[in-house]
């Protein structure tokens, strides 16, 4: 454990001497450590530098692993020391922004009326971001997608439900009080996008092709929803946006949602766990929480 921690320390750090202050030792004794370590593995973990040291490449595999390794360390503390005071322990719980905002909230909610204890910490993100700290154990459950390319960890997926989009205006835009907008019309406008490259800036575009018409080419790309609403607010651009998102938005006026029909879906996301680790009580009534929000949601099966 204190080859581990020494590993850490000198990826934080930088160097020997400033590792070995961070966890109480002497110089001497932190680099018995390495020296021992690099000898029973076979391998140069850190390139010694002039200022300093460097990891390698098996130096950053096993950076990776060691700081997994501590987190799970540290998580098992906590939980237990919850346990002992009577307390359920602590989860980590990320989502992509749709059900962030259409039955995260809820389930919270319901978990912290059940299990006041019981710490939790919530994080939205993109799928990519979540999933990667999700390998990193830093999150305990989070609802995205897959994609491909996630075969590298062992998952645990439950679908939950797809992703219609739809456009959005400004309150008072001038195509509100028009007859309902077609593509055609709306093709020459300003578009808030997201970037090219992305999922749904892809199936917006094919939307377009597949109405024979030529996706529109005066955009402003973000995935920042702050900037989205507010450069709504001072313009008459129109966004695509989720449509849980969007309708939470139109909900406290921030945005209208425009009467134009979109053949634009994104696909699927669910609830997603490792299969490696075995799931703690904390994160068992998390998942429960979300499965019975998402059936208040979107009236899924049982």
């Amino acid at each position: 454990m204190r080859q581990w921690m020494l590993v850490v320390a000198l990826a934080d750090e930088g160097g020997i001497h400033r590792a070995a202050a961070a966890l109480n030792i002497t110089q001497p004794a932190a680099s018995k450590l390495l020296r021992e370590l690099e000898e029973m593995l076979g391998v140069t973990l850190f390139e010694r530098m002039p200022r300093g040291m460097r990891p390698t490449l098996y130096g950053d595999a096993l950076i990776r692993h060691a700081r997994a390794v501590l987190g799970s360390v540290d998580g098992a503390q906590q939980e237990l020391a919850g346990l002992k005071d009577g307390r359920l322990g602590q989860v980590a719980v990320g989502a992509i922004t749709s059900p962030g905002v259409r039955v995260l909230p809820a389930a919270v909610a319901a978990v912290k009326r059940t299990h006041a204890g019981l710490r939790v910490s919530v994080e939205i993100d993109a799928s990519p971001a979540l999933l990667e700290r999700l390998a990193q154990d830093r999150l305990d459950v989070v609802i995205a997608r897959l994609a491909t390319g996630d075969e590298r960890l062992p998952l645990r997926y439950e679908p939950l439900t797809g992703e219609p989009v739809c456009a959005v205006v400004r309150p008072g835009h001038p195509l509100l009080g028009a007859p309902a907008p077609t593509l055609a019309d709306v093709q020459h406008h300003t578009w808030v996008l997201p970037p090219a490259g992305s999922v749904l800036r892809h199936r917006f575009d094919l939307a377009f092709r597949r109405a024979n018409v030529a996706p529109p080419s005066n955009v402003v790309e973000t995935a920042a929803l702050l900037f989205v609403t507010r450069v709504l607010e001072e313009s008459d651009m129109i966004a695509v946006l989720a449509e849980d998102v969007a309708r939470y938005y139109a909900a406290h006026r921030m945005v209208a949602i425009l009467p134009l029909p979109m053949d634009c879906r994104m696909d699927d996301f669910g609830i997603v766990t490792r299969a490696d680790r075995l799931l703690s009580p904390a994160a068992n009534v998390m998942i429960d929480a979300l499965r019975a929000a998402s059936r208040d949601a979107w009236r899924l099966a049982r």
